[in-house]
């Protein structure tokens, strides 16, 4: 919905209930406790209205509600591979479906409209990096306080989100799983912890696709430089050549995407792809440089590197490679 739809309907609401300024009064002028108590009314004496029928015709017409394409256990034979693979000094976490209010909007440039919000100052998960980076933060603050900031927490998780927004192609669901990897540090320097980092969650996914899918996929690594920098494009010219050494059987690529992507990762954003015979390149990860516990902190010393996967997606790749 466009913002200007929002604001009509909105100016119809407030005109029909004769309270000017209605969007304001509850926003800002009513205690986050107090809105609280009056949407649970208002949304228990609408729940009264509904009928079964209204039930089964909203679930069977709504993309929040489709269950998954793929199958359960091939969804979890993925998660066990993956988490088998981790490196030993990362924590899987089984997180909650819910996070504070705010969670996203507030640390990354992302409306709160494509949020599904609940009515007790709560979200439903849409980006697990996000609570990872909280986990991450708490962790880190609590090795600071006891003078052990030179650690690093690594932790995973897999887990399915849910996210508002509209997708251009109608067979999309608002739902699916991510494998998701946080690492939150100290600055080393000259991108030190940075790309040290990245190589790791790199060659996990590396690994662990190839062990589900099989050792014949065809995969890509991109990394892109988002910074105008030119010490640190440097610097990434370097990395990629070491990359290109250490995995002599990947096609490695250095991107220059100079201010994109830049509000939402810091720096540098990487990407793995797969190619399936002559069909364009499937993304598969997505991750990068992200100031998240800089700013959960207030500490401009903080490191975090975040990625992702798109579980569903690369079990439909193993579906197509098994045919």
């Amino acid at each position: 919905m466009s913002q200007d739809n929002k604001s009509k309907i909105i100016e119809r609401i407030e005109k029909q209930v004769g309270i000017p300024n209605l969007t304001k009064i509850l926003s800002e002028e009513i205690k986050p406790t107090d809105l609280q108590s009056l949407l649970l009314d208002v949304f228990k004496n609408k729940a009264r209205q509904r009928k079964p029928r209204d039930i089964l015709t909203d679930h069977s017409s709504s993309n929040y509600m489709v269950p998954s394409k793929i199958e359960p256990q091939l969804l979890l034979e993925w998660d066990q591979k993956a988490f088998s693979h981790l490196p030993n000094d990362f924590v899987a976490l089984e997180l909650s479906p819910v996070a504070p209010f705010g969670s996203v909007s507030s640390l990354a440039p992302i409306s709160q409209d494509w949020v599904l919000t609940t009515i007790r100052n709560m979200e439903l998960i849409s980006d697990p990096s996000i609570v990872l980076a909280i986990e991450c933060a708490l962790r880190r603050q609590n090795q600071i306080k006891n003078k052990k900031n030179g650690k690093i927490v690594n932790l995973a998780s897999s887990h399915r989100v849910v996210r508002s927004q509209r997708y251009e192609k109608a067979d999309l669901v608002q739902h699916f799983r991510i494998f998701t990897l946080c690492s939150a540090g100290r600055d080393k320097g000259n991108l030190g912890f940075e790309l040290d980092t990245i190589r790791r969650h790199v060659q996990f996914y590396l690994e662990a696709i190839k062990v589900f899918v099989g050792k014949e996929i065809s995969l890509q690594i991109a990394i892109w430089n988002i910074s105008s920098d030119s010490k640190n494009n440097q610097i990434l010219i370097d990395f990629v050549k070491n990359l290109k050494k250490l995995l002599p059987e990947i096609e490695v690529r250095l991107e220059n995407r100079i201010n994109e992507e830049k509000e939402y990762y810091q720096n540098i954003r990487f990407k793995i792809y797969c190619k399936l015979e002559e069909k364009s390149e499937i993304e598969l990860v997505d991750g990068g440089i992200t100031d998240w516990t800089q700013k959960l902190l207030n500490n401009a010393k903080e490191r975090l590197i975040i990625s992702g996967l798109g579980s569903e997606r690369l079990c439909e790749i193993y579906k197509q490679i098994q045919r």
